[in-house]
């Protein structure tokens, strides 16, 4: 079984977002997502940082509409 790295996905995570908020501009989903996924860097531990970046991400996209 192939393992998606990390960077894989957060790609599916803003392109799952970028069709989920069709309403936000590509680059507004592109760049909170990138935004949440920086608020990790450094972090030791990696196996739930995709998880928290969507969520992360979806608060903030709620905010700005569907």
């Amino acid at each position: 079984m192939t393992q998606l790295s990390e960077q894989q996905v957060i790609d599916q995570i803003t392109d799952r977002l970028t069709g989920r908020y069709a309403a936000v501009p590509v680059e507004t989903v592109t760049k909170v997502v990138h935004d949440k996924h920086v608020q990790f860097d450094g972090r030791p531990i990696r196996d739930f940082v995709p998880l928290l970046v969507e969520r992360h991400a979806l608060a903030e996209l709620s905010k700005l509409g569907e």
